[in-house]
């Protein structure tokens, strides 16, 4: 659902109202084409039961890296001492998000992110949302450099979210990922924000409570206007 065209500022002066708002879905479905980094297992998926089959119920085993689709990155992940997931404040995956619409930005840099300060959470809208969910995967991806995550740091961020698999630039994923986390700014890659305007929304990201580990799958949901 597209609301409106994007703003020319990356920080919209749109802000929903609360009693009139839809939720929509802004996860990738998971399944076994679901697009995952290059060197990953693919997504399986295997029957365990089937009524079909004379089973009483229907029943699946799935096999999935912890980073498949829309997911959320701990700072465990590039930080050994950092915090696993369930260790990580469950606060911070509801509430107000920014939207930030940046077009045309082979990388996002600390100037691109507009005037201080900078939202508590912020979600990152790029060109990364013209290439199909599902698609090959895109080692072109529009990512953060270091100094824009620096900045996010500086200026209090404390949820980034961005519209594909990695916040980070391919190949060079360390710098960006290691600002961010050891500072424990949470992140979540794999967002769908292709119809959403540059604005502010209610936004609630859902990862799955798996206990010690590096990150996890997430549901995420942004309130739309009706």
């Amino acid at each position: 659902m597209r609301i409106g065209e994007q703003s020319r500022n990356p920080l919209n002066s749109r802000k929903t109202n609360p009693m009139s708002i839809r939720w929509h879905d802004v996860s990738i479905p998971i399944h076994e084409q679901t697009t995952v980094w290059p060197g990953d297992d693919p997504v399986r998926i295997k029957a365990a039961s089937r009524i079909a089959d004379g089973d009483s119920c229907n029943t699946s085993t799935l096999t999935l890296p912890s980073h498949t689709g829309t997911h959320c990155d701990a700072p465990w992940h590039f930080e050994d001492e950092g915090k696993r997931l369930h260790e990580v404040d469950f606060q911070r995956f509801f509430g107000e998000a920014t939207v930030m619409a940046l077009p045309g930005r082979a990388q996002i840099h600390a100037d691109d992110l507009g005037p201080s300060p900078l939202p508590k959470r912020l979600l990152l809208k790029t060109d990364n949302a013209k290439h199909p969910v599902n698609g090959p995967f895109n080692t072109g991806l529009v990512a953060v450099g270091p100094d824009a995550a620096q900045r996010m740091v500086d200026e209090g961020v404390e949820l980034v979210g961005i519209d594909y698999l990695s916040i980070a630039p391919y190949k060079d994923s360390g710098p960006t990922h290691h600002i961010l986390l050891e500072n424990e700014v949470f992140v979540v890659e794999g967002l769908v924000l292709a119809g959403v305007e540059a604005g502010v929304y209610p936004f609630t990201v859902l990862p799955m409570p798996l206990h010690g580990l590096d990150g996890a799958p997430c549901r995420a949901f942004i309130g739309l206007p009706e």
